[in-house]
């Protein structure tokens, strides 16, 4: 059996991210299973995250990654919507991303946009903090060898889907 590609949209809060993860999954000519960092934190109760967010986070995105890992080793397509961060609960965060999913196509995609458009996203959602992005783009682990980069302060969700799917596929 062939293993499912995995796509990880790597990017800070309001990047974009979700918006793409959306657009892949209208597509009919690629389906994506999605594991994303969202949905992993809200499997722990809200108790433990108040006690120690990072702890509890830390431990959630190395099961996701596994989870993602599962998922291609079973044919199918992985979509992570997710940032790789480095702190001291997670080092080496992008490290062991990749270890765990060695044997699997990998494909990490930037999706960048300004910080200051994250900012007014941010605003605009009500749902995250102002400087949130900013905060998480210090925080972005170095040195990431990126399959390619979109722009969604340049192109619609639906016109970076469309890029990630004729570069990567």
């Amino acid at each position: 059996m062939n293993k499912g590609r995995i796509i990880f949209l790597n990017g800070v809060t309001s990047s974009g991210k979700t918006s793409i993860v959306e657009a892949l999954q209208e597509r009919d000519d690629v389906f994506f299973y999605v594991v994303a960092n969202d949905l992993f934190q809200e499997m722990v109760g809200e108790k433990f995250l108040q006690d120690n967010y990072w702890k509890y986070l830390s431990e959630v995105i190395i099961m996701m990654y596994h989870t993602a890992k599962l998922y291609s080793d079973m044919g199918k397509n992985v979509l992570i919507d997710g940032i790789l961060v480095e702190r001291e609960e997670i080092k080496p965060h992008y490290e062991q991303l990749k270890a765990i999913l060695k044997d699997n196509p990998l494909d990490i995609v930037e999706v960048y946009c300004p910080l200051e458009i994250c900012r007014e996203r941010n605003i605009a959602r009500g749902d995250r903090f102002e400087n949130q992005s900013q905060e998480q783009a210090e925080l972005m682990a170095e040195n990431i060898k990126y399959s390619m980069q979109v722009d969604t302060s340049m192109m619609s969700s639906a016109e970076c889907a469309e890029a990630s799917v004729k570069e990567l596929f």
